[in-house]
């Protein structure tokens, strides 16, 4: 039997998509206050779990399923390109869901819950009957939660032993999980044609290009005004403030990009993304002071 290079197994993973829930799962053990010193393999595990494991797979499971969409947006992809031969897409997405649930073991019952929840939401975005990604609302919400909401609970969880978060840090990572939407909808563009024929609905296909890339930017800041607010509310006025300017730097960067939408999908992604997630880190930050401030109190 035909096996692919190990190069272009690597290529299927796609390395390049790990960052968001590994940052995520990180805020999350930022936000929980607690030192790491006691802590720093299980969220090490946590890490390795978030990237390379859970999101690898999701990335496998979504390239075999979307195999025919790529053959016309993305023909060079591993599995249309025929550099991954046969069924191997196939059997090298069931095997990275298995290895993730014995790697989530090390995490105890909730980190293997968790792993559970996003292999589960892995699946149900790619492949039928569910396959959500046929409707970006669906699709690109059970992508946000999964990268970003899930990941930054399943830290704090971590942290704290199995512990639930507060929720404060809960309200946290469903707000960047909404914003993460936005951001999800940046990839879309690049495949409207093959998502036209293959029926997929995604937001550019459903509210055309420039419907799409506004409410992309809606999705991303107002997420981030609401982040602002609560900051204030909990005390954390120079971590909103810091919040407040890397908006700021967002919101110009977004005009840019409604400008030309399509031709600057990827250019946002690459540049003005990094401002959210910074944001994501520095929110987590002013949960640990405040968990500091308190803990000196007591």
């Amino acid at each position: 039997m035909e096996r692919p290079a190990i190069s272009t197994v690597a290529e299927l993973l796609k390395p390049i998509t790990w960052f968001p829930p590994m940052w995520a799962f990180g805020c999350g053990v930022v936000s929980s206050g607690l030192p790491l010193a006691e802590r720093w393999v299980m969220v090490g595990v946590g890490v390795v779990l978030a990237g390379p494991m859970v999101c690898a797979t999701s990335q496998a499971v979504n390239d075999w399923f979307d195999r025919h969409v790529d053959a016309i947006n993305e023909p060079n992809r591993p599995i249309p390109s025929g550099r991954m031969p046969g069924r191997w897409g196939l059997y090298i997405a069931v095997l990275w869901t298995a290895l993730s649930l014995l790697v989530a073991m090390a995490l105890g019952p909730v980190g293997f819950v968790a792993a559970m929840a996003g292999l589960l939401l892995a699946w149900a975005y790619s492949a039928p009957p569910l396959r959500l990604k046929r409707n970006g609302w669906w699709g690109n919400a059970a992508c946000g939660l999964c990268y970003e909401g899930l990941a930054w609970a399943t830290g704090a969880a971590v942290m704290a032993a199995g512990a639930m978060p507060s929720s404060c840090s809960l309200l946290l990572a469903f707000l960047y999980s909404v914003g993460a939407h936005g951001i999800m909808t940046l990839n879309d563009f690049k495949s409207i044609d093959g998502d036209r024929r293959m029926g997929i609905a995604s937001l550019p296909v459903q509210l055309g290009v420039e419907g799409a890339a506004w409410a992309a930017c809606a999705t991303m800041a107002l997420p981030q005004v609401v982040v602002v607010a609560l900051l204030l509310s909990w005390g954390a006025g120079w971590h909103a403030l810091a919040v407040s300017g890397l908006l700021a730097v967002q919101l110009v960067l977004m005009a840019r990009f409604l400008a030309s939408p399509r031709e600057r999908a990827t250019w946002y992604s690459a540049l003005g993304v990094n401002f959210f997630v910074i944001g994501m880190l520095v929110s987590a930050f002013a949960l640990r002071a405040a968990s500091s401030v308190a803990g000196a109190a007591a």
